[in-house]
């Protein structure tokens, strides 16, 4: 049983979609969404999850109808406000009795309904089981490196105008050499670093200019999307770069916040030396031992 935070909340088709590939030949559901509200928030609520429920003398949802918890590859319980997995709470007592009888990962939704439905209203659905094929066809958003500010994604999604809509990101900065008219037709302000993703391509020497526009937009209230090709090398290499110079990470630390994130991230070898130097230029020594393996 873990706790699922608000970065990976934010990248919940993300995190579905990378498990549907590794589990296309799968047979089964996948994916089960379970409210543990109390009966009578459940009841209040304006969203219905599971209509066909089970409720324990307590008045707290145990399991919908129908649904086999050993078959779920993926499980996210919820309840009203969860804060923390330590003390007790419906959520915690609804997941305590799955992880007991399945052998999946069992994920409690920090903050509960009530601040994920405030912070991504488009996200709520009626439905609470999901098969494979449903799955491929959910449309991925970009993913949350700093809530409700700072973005990470593709080409894909930065030129798509719901995502910039429901995101409400009014700044982007386009790593990569592909550009598009479609964004001087939107109220947005871009940077474009023009940079190949390759080892020999020179990123650092545009690590500042990234640093202070999203700086200079955060500051102002904007959120900001950080883009390339494919959303992977590029783009995670100059969200690495900010989080060093805004946070002060190390690099060890900033890659582990990205990946925790993003968990098919991968900023070339190339760009890991880059920010190995950043980490020197920014924090002045070089914590990071960028000579290790997930390196």
């Amino acid at each position: 049983m873990a706790g699922t935070t608000f970065c990976e909340a934010s990248a919940l088709y993300n995190i579905l979609n990378q498990y549907t590939r590794l589990s296309r030949l799968a047979e089964f559901n996948f994916l089960c969404l379970i409210d543990a509200r109390a009966k009578g928030q459940y009841n209040a609520s304006h969203i219905i999850t599971a209509r066909n429920a089970k409720w324990d003398s307590k008045g707290i949802l145990i399991m919908p109808v129908g649904v086999e918890v050993e078959s779920m590859r993926y499980t996210v319980v919820y309840d009203s406000s969860t804060s923390s997995l330590q003390g007790s709470g419906e959520a915690i007592e609804c997941a305590e009795a799955l992880t007991k009888s399945s052998r999946y990962p069992v994920q409690i939704l920090k903050g509960g309904y009530q601040r994920f439905s405030a912070f991504y209203p488009f996200f709520r659905t009626q439905k609470i089981l999901y098969t494979i094929k449903e799955l491929e066809s959910l449309r991925p958003y970009p993913v949350e490196l700093l809530p409700g500010q700072l973005y990470l994604g593709n080409y894909k999604q930065a030129i798509n105008t719901d995502v910039l809509k429901d995101l409400k990101l009014s700044a982007l900065v386009n790593v990569s050499e592909d550009s598009c008219h479609m964004f001087e037709k939107g109220n947005h302000t871009i940077l474009h670093i023009n940079v190949s993703d390759s080892v020999e391509a020179d990123l650092y020497s545009s690590f500042e200019r990234i640093c202070v526009f999203i700086a200079s937009r955060l500051n102002t209230g904007s959120a900001v999307l950080i883009f390339s090709s494919h959303g992977i090398s590029r783009c995670s290499a100059a969200a690495m770069a900010f989080l060093l110079h805004h946070l002060k990470y190390t690099l060890g630390e900033a890659w582990d916040h990205v990946l925790q994130c993003k968990t098919n991230m991968r900023p070339n070898r190339g760009f890991v030396q880059q920010l190995s130097d950043w980490e020197l230029h920014t924090l002045g020594r070089r914590i990071t031992d960028i000579a290790e393996p997930r390196y």
